[in-house]
């Protein structure tokens, strides 16, 4: 049973991170708590993730503003170390509980059409949360998600640039998290035999993201989000 729940994460996520950008620590983390230690889990979806950016670098280098990557690398190293604080001071129920709160509001502030503009000041502050939100709960995706989206970005210039800063903040984030909270073998040989699983996603995602529509596009983020962040709750206080 533990086995193919975890293809069936592993798959889906996949998918949904090479379709959208962001879907994998959004949708594995939460479930990948219900089969590792919190460390483990985190560690998985942080490796998973950074090969799945690698491999589809080449493909999303034209839709790249690196112009606030640089602004979100640098706001990244002041959350970073924030974030791994968090996580070695958090008990696993509290963990579930805000990883639902976070993803919840910020599908709540997508729905109400939230607007922002996007400025030089605000992509560093984007680019320190999601740091302390990478080494934290091992998902630097919802406060880009919510900038990204608030500042109407098309899903293209979206998709390629949050994999970009994926590349070095996931890195990095395995890095401190091997360093202040240990391994374990799991998570190496569960990352090794989740690899065809991730090129099967790359290969589907890649598809599907090419008859994505802006709308829905939106729809599919909203429902996603939704999803995730009320289970997590229900799971959390069940």
């Amino acid at each position: 049973m533990q086995i193919t729940l975890f293809i069936i994460i592993i798959l889906i996520a996949s998918i949904l991170q090479t379709s959208t950008g962001f879907g994998f620590s959004i949708l594995a983390t939460p479930f990948l708590l219900l089969l590792f230690e919190p460390a483990y889990a985190i560690q998985i979806n942080l490796i998973l993730s950074f090969i799945i950016s690698l491999a589809l670098i080449t493909t999303i280098q034209k839709n790249i503003r690196f112009d606030i990557i640089k602004r979100l690398l640098i706001g990244s190293l002041i959350g970073l170390p924030i974030g791994i604080v968090i996580f070695l001071n958090i008990n696993t129920i509290l963990l579930k509980a805000s990883i639902g709160i976070i993803i919840l509001a910020l599908t709540v502030l997508l729905i109400l059409n939230y607007r922002m503009k996007q400025n030089k000041r605000k992509d560093t502050v984007v680019g320190a949360l999601s740091g302390a939100l990478t080494t934290s709960i091992g998902m630097p995706g919802p406060p880009l998600l919510l900038y990204f989206a608030g500042t109407k970005m098309d899903k293209e210039t979206l998709r390629g640039t949050t994999l970009a800063f994926y590349l070095f903040i996931y890195i990095i984030s395995l890095f401190i998290q091997v360093v202040f909270a240990g391994t374990n073998p799991i998570v190496w040989k569960s990352s090794l035999y989740a690899l065809p699983l991730v090129f099967i996603g790359l290969f589907i995602g890649q598809k599907l993201f090419l008859r994505l529509n802006q709308q829905t596009f939106q729809i599919f983020t909203y429902t996603l989000l939704a999803f995730t962040g009320i289970y997590l709750l229900i799971e959390s206080f069940g």
